[in-house]
């Protein structure tokens, strides 16, 4: 695998309808190609095998100061050989405890399943199931200079145009 770009993120959700505020921190984002080895002849499998993805890897927490409850996440990247790509495991916690109530394991973009501590066993979620819904996003002309669009423009700009040095250099 080879890495060509990556990017970390820190967030906060805010739930109107009960005045909670999660903050959150995001997996690292890798861009992936695959390259294979066939006798002396070392192959691009970009244009022959296998497309490039997106891999998430790392470990990130969701917390709620209001309520105390939060969760570790980790995102686990697709071993060299063998093992699955988009797996996540996480662990749900009540406040003030450091036993989790709730585990979680599957693929962040599929299937998950929980596990919780008096022994049920359920779908925690499928995200294959869940509706599409568009995000509404304000203009960056009406953003402030730090919020994310208006943050991340150039950064987004040079993704598109697959300009990975110069995405690279609008980060910092």
């Amino acid at each position: 695998s080879k890495i060509y770009f990556y990017f970390s993120l820190t967030g906060c959700v805010t739930c109107l309808d009960h005045d909670e505020h999660y903050i959150l921190t995001f997996p690292n984002g890798y861009g992936r190609q695959v390259n294979a080895l066939m006798g002396i002849f070392i192959l691009n499998a970009l244009s022959i095998l296998t497309v490039p993805w997106i891999e998430l890897g790392g470990e990130c927490s969701i917390s709620c100061s209001k309520t105390g409850y939060n969760a570790s996440i980790v995102f686990h990247t697709k071993p060299f050989y063998g093992g699955k790509k988009h797996r996540i495991t996480a662990e749900i916690f009540s406040p003030n405890d450091k036993k989790p109530f709730c585990s979680i394991e599957g693929e962040w973009n599929g299937v998950m399943y929980a596990k919780y501590s008096t022994g049920e066993n359920a779908v925690f979620i499928d995200t294959k199931k869940m509706p599409t819904i568009k995000k509404k996003v304000r203009k960056l002309e009406d953003q402030d200079d730090f919020e994310s669009r208006c943050l991340w423009k150039d950064v987004t700009y040079n993704l598109k145009i697959r300009d990975i040095d110069a995405a690279t250099a609008a980060k910092h």
